[in-house]
């Protein structure tokens, strides 16, 4: 068990490796459909690439969705109104007629007609209006002329014809005609004002059961309409896959999927999908082992990359699952932009590829899709550069959509021979996606602080010399300061001469040398006064003050929570070089009884470009300030003279970095140190 244990604290990260490992595969094989593939790759518009298709079981042709979506349509165009009766209306419209009829009868008793028989007349009118029916006036709008209606009594029903329905608008005319030529003419406008009074609509829309008739309808569309037989051919190799044989195509790919499905074939799909995505995932670690070394060692990194690739698969699987039609306003190019920010555009773009062959396994139309987002992560890639400007965020992600929109209008023109059946609105769908881009800005300042990361962004703001630190740094060593300040400007002209990160290197190089503000008198450049407090000390002390600078450092900077990537600068600025001056001083003192490790620099050496472009910048920037008469000569043979020697002692080893880049990195240093002290080369006489 103890054995155990200990190899396991000893490899404990590559375990951890292997676990994140799993549970990503295992967490994007769960999150997959679960459902065979078809074996062939049906792509509208192409010629059929395969031996000629031949149906190898019974199967029906599917209706297009557009097919459904028509029927659907009609069914809502000729749609049966159902109307309710409420037979309560007419018994409470006949109790006010009868108490308000008294009226009428007392003011006709001197023209000699009878109570009874006016009370009865104007019943008969109430009879004719409830037995055709009056039709609610806000449910006017809804019912056309000369249209069939259905009148719904308790469980009858009962087709009329609609204009034969009473009307708010029809009362007055049907009055007038009702006691025209009779001898209850007189009473008229008094019968009018009554009936007015008291009539109710009986008649209501029934919208709920009119409903309920049209939803049944549909569930009643069929969604075949055709049917296949076994070993009947479907289509011919060369063919052009389009109109019916498409149809039938995607008939026989959804009856194929569904049977597979029946089949039990479940912990076989599993299996092939889990060889699958842990495929793809490995060759992405292997590439972070192989190329990126520093990002395998770091598991924070390397969860972080696992993180984000997760994320975009379960975005994707989420809206393919209940949006399908909204795929494409998933913003996965995301991914690169983020990867880019925090590494290089040579890992966001294969974990960009590795994505999105992922994705393919899940989403319609794979080719296409795969296809789009490879186009659009490539010039992802190539576009977005310094997203601390905003806008070139910004014109970088109307570029992208740009790409969106030309590569799917070429799909489109290539899948229907023309450009008439464009679908506008996945157009939109594209516009909605780089909206949606600009989240990378809010996931980068999330992921800045979860994950300890740097991008440009924080870069920015790290680099303005009002911060706290840099300000602290000004006040107690000024000397360090303006010294960090030039180093800065060499540095950052050197990286963007070799196309490295300049913004990296110049903040970087403002804070390589924080660790001076412990003791800031120690070092030369803070002495205002000719009192060298080096002289009082032995030679082996100095040296170590000299070299603490660098431990002090690291520490202020842990204190201050300076990213990773800025301490690596402060740990590497002077590699495992010398402090020459001292050792040979105690060598004097003492011959031959001095241990070089006392007087070098603990390292580690540089290990990417820019930190080495900051060693060499620092030492040649600080070395030029010991030349009492500079000239053009001197300060090209001093560059010279310390960058080789810094190359002859290995210190560039781990760096990545080429002859010619170093070479580059002199020019540019030699021009900044020519112009700081205002020479000119000296031409002869």
């Amino acid at each position: 068990m103890k054995d155990f244990l200990n190899k396991y604290y000893q490899n404990h990260a590559l375990v951890y490796k292997i676990i994140l490992f799993i549970v990503t595969t295992v967490t994007i094989v769960y999150l997959f459909p679960k459902g065979g593939q078809f074996k062939y790759n049906i792509q509208k518009g192409k010629p059929w690439q395969y031996e000629n298709l031949y149906a190898p079981f019974d199967f029906a042709i599917l209706k297009t969705d557009e097919d459904i979506q028509k029927e659907i349509e009609e069914i809502e165009a000729n749609k049966k109104l159902f109307f309710t009766i409420d037979e309560d209306v007419v018994k409470e419209v006949e109790e006010q007629y009868n108490s308000k009829i008294l009226m009428i009868q007392e003011d006709s008793a001197a023209s000699g007609l009878g109570k009874s028989r006016i009370k009865t007349f104007g019943l008969k009118f109430l009879e004719i209006v409830y037995k055709t029916g009056f039709l609610n006036k806000s449910d006017n709008d809804k019912v056309l002329k000369n249209t069939i209606i259905t009148l719904r009594r308790g469980n009858e029903a009962e087709d009329i014809l609609s204009d034969n329905l009473f009307t708010t608008e029809m009362l007055v005319p049907a009055i007038q005609k009702y006691f025209e030529n009779t001898r209850y003419e007189k009473l008229e406008q008094s019968f009018t004002t009554l009936f007015f009074d008291i009539l109710e609509p009986n008649i209501f829309y029934d919208e709920e059961f009119t409903q309920k008739v049209i939803d049944e309808e549909i569930k009643g569309i069929t969604v075949n309409k055709g049917l296949v037989t076994e070993n009947e051919r479907i289509i011919a190799k060369g063919d052009v896959v389009e109109g019916s044989k498409y149809e039938i195509l995607i008939s026989l790919k959804s009856e194929y999927d569904s049977q597979l499905w029946s089949k039990s074939n479940y912990n076989w799909i599993v299996f092939g999908y889990t060889i699958l995505v842990a495929l793809v995932l490995l060759m992405l670690m292997l590439f972070l082992h192989r190329y990126r070394k520093s990002i395998w060692e770091n598991n924070t990194k390397l969860t972080f990359i696992f993180f984000n690739i997760l994320l975009i698969v379960f975005l994707v699987t989420i809206v393919q699952k209940y949006w399908v039609n909204y795929i494409y306003v998933v913003p996965v190019i995301i991914l690169p932009i983020i990867f880019k920010a925090f590494f290089d555009a040579r890992l966001g773009l294969f974990a960009h590829v590795v994505t999105v062959l992922i994705l393919g396994f899940i989403v319609p139309n794979s080719f296409e899709f795969i296809f789009l987002q490879i186009i659009a992560g490539i010039v992802t890639i190539l576009t977005v550069s310094e997203l601390h400007r905003r806008a070139n965020l910004f014109f970088s992600i109307i570029k992208i959509t740009g790409v969106y929109m030309l590569s799917y209008l070429a799909f489109s023109i290539i899948q229907e021979g023309n450009a008439q059946e464009l679908k506008w609105g996945y157009f939109v769908l594209f516009a909605l996606n780089g909206v949606l881009s600009f989240l990378s800005l809010f996931l980068i300042l999330i992921y800045e602080k979860t994950f300890n990361l740097v991008s440009d962004v924080s870069l920015l703001e790290l680099s303005n010399t009002n911060s706290k630190l840099l300000r602290e740094l000004n006040e107690k060593a000024p000397g360090t300061f303006q010294h960090s300040m030039q180093v800065a400007n060499l540095a950052e002209a050197s990286a963007n001469e070799i196309g490295a990160n300049a913004m990296l290197v110049r903040t970087g190089a403002l804070y390589h040398d924080i660790g001076k503000m412990v003791n800031p008198m120690y070092f030369i450049e803070n002495q205002t006064t000719s009192v060298n407090p080096h002289n009082e000390l032995p030679p082996n002390d100095s040296a170590t003050i000299i070299i603490d600078h660098v431990l002090k450092g690291i520490e202020i900077a842990k204190k201050n929570r300076l990213p990773d990537r800025i301490i690596d600068f402060i740990r590497t600025h002077h590699g495992t070089t010398m402090v020459y001056y001292f050792y040979r001083k105690q060598n004097d003192i003492t011959p031959d009884q001095v241990d070089p490790k006392d007087y070098t620099y603990p390292g580690p050496i540089p290990f990417s470009k820019e930190t080495a472009i900051l060693m060499m910048c620092d030492a040649c920037e600080a070395a030029s300030k010991s030349i009492k008469d500079p000239t053009a000569i001197l300060i090209d043979d001093l560059v010279e003279k310390i960058i080789n020697g810094q190359m002859s002692k290995g210190q560039y080893m781990n760096s990545d970095i080429t002859f010619k880049e170093i070479q580059t990195i002199k020019k540019v240093i030699k021009k900044k140190l020519n112009n700081i002290y205002h020479l000119r080369i000296e031409y002869p006489e």
